[in-house]
C-alpha cells in the first residue's frame, strides 16, 4: 500500500481509543502514545480524541498520557459533547421526556440501562449482563433511575443482546435516534443527528479549518462517519470489515502499534 506524505495537509489528528490506542480487555494502552500525540504537537499539529466514551470513562493509563502530552480537544460520546482547550464548544442533550419515555420501556422489558455524561456515570441496577459488557469500560458507576430528571444525559447505553434487537425495533422506541452495537450485549443510543464527524466538523469550523485538514483513526460501527468525512480516514488493521471498507487507508493492528507505524508512513511525525 502506497502512502503519500500528508505533512502539508494534516493539521489536526483524531484518534479512537478502543482497540485504536487502547485494548480494553487487557488495560493496554499503546507504548507509543505518548511519543505520537508529543511528536505531532511538535509537528505544529493538533492531537485529538473522538470517542464513544464519556471523559468519565476514559482509561486511567490514557489520562495519565492525555496530561503528560497537554491533549486538550475531545470529540466524546460519539460527538454529542466537544471540548477544546476546556471551553465547550458543542454539546448535544438527549431531551429528557424522550428519556422518560425510553427508561420506562426499557423497565417493563427488564432491560437494564445507563446515562452518560462527561462528568458523571449513572445505571439502573448492577445486572451481569451490564457488567459483563460495562466493567472493562467503568466500574466507576453510581445506581440513580432518575438521575436524567435533574441532569442532562447526552448518550444512553442499554443492555441487551443481538436477540432482542427485533422487540426494540418493533417497539420504534428508538426511532429517530442513532444506536450503535459497540458490544454483544449493549448499544450507544444518542442524538439522531450525532456521530463524532459531526464533532469533528465542529471543531474544524472553530479553528478555521477544512475537513480536507483532518485525519482520524478508528475500528468500529460509530467510526464510520467519521473516516467517511475527514480527509484521511484510517481504519485500524483489527477494525470490522465495514469499516475498512470505507477508510482511505489499512493500518495495522493495535497490537503492532498500527497508528504509530502510519503517521510515520505518511510523514506526520519521525520515526
Amino acid at each position: 500500500m502506497s502512502i503519500l506524505n500528508l505533512r502539508q495537509q494534516i493539521k489536526m489528528v483524531f484518534f479512537d481509543i478502543d482497540d485504536t490506542l487502547y485494548m480494553k480487555d487487557k488495560d493496554h494502552l499503546s507504548e507509543r502514545a505518548l511519543e505520537i500525540f508529543k511528536k505531532l504537537r511538535a509537528n505544529g499539529i493538533i492531537p485529538a480524541i473522538a470517542s464513544g466514551r464519556a471523559r468519565a470513562t476514559f482509561p486511567k493509563k490514557l489520562e495519565h498520557v492525555i496530561a503528560q502530552a497537554g491533549v486538550d480537544l475531545f470529540v466524546t460520546m460519539n460527538g454529542q459533547s466537544v471540548v477544546y482547550q476546556d471551553q465547550t464548544l458543542a454539546k448535544f442533550p438527549l431531551p429528557k421526556a424522550r428519556i422518560a419515555t425510553i427508561v420506562e420501556f426499557f423497565e417493563q422489558h427488564q432491560i437494564a440501562y445507563a446515562f452518560l455524561t462527561n462528568e458523571q456515570v449513572f445505571v439502573s441496577e448492577r445486572t451481569p449482563m451490564l457488567r459483563e459488557a460495562f466493567d472493562v469500560i467503568t466500574t466507576d458507576y453510581s445506581v440513580d433511575k432518575t438521575y436524567f430528571k435533574q441532569h442532562d444525559v447526552y448518550q444512553i447505553l442499554p443492555f441487551y443482546a443481538q436477540e432482542q434487537e427485533a422487540l426494540i425495533a418493533q417497539s420504534a422506541i428508538l426511532e429517530g435516534l442513532r444506536v450503535v452495537r459497540w458490544h454483544p450485549n449493549s448499544v450507544d443510543v444518542f442524538d439522531g443527528q450525532g456521530s463524532k464527524a459531526r464533532g469533528i466538523e465542529i471543531v474544524a469550523s472553530h479553528l478555521g479549518l477544512s475537513m480536507e485538514n483532518v485525519m482520524a483513526f478508528g475500528d468500529g460501527l460509530n467510526d464510520i462517519e467519521m473516516l467517511t468525512h475527514v480527509g484521511v480516514g484510517v481504519a485500524m488493521g483489527n477494525a470490522q470489515d465495514k469499516v475498512k471498507q470505507v477508510a482511505d487507508y489499512v493500518a495495522d493492528s493495535v497490537e503492532n502499534d498500527g497508528v504509530y507505524h502510519f503517521l510515520v508512513q505518511c510523514g506526520l511525525i519521525e520515526a
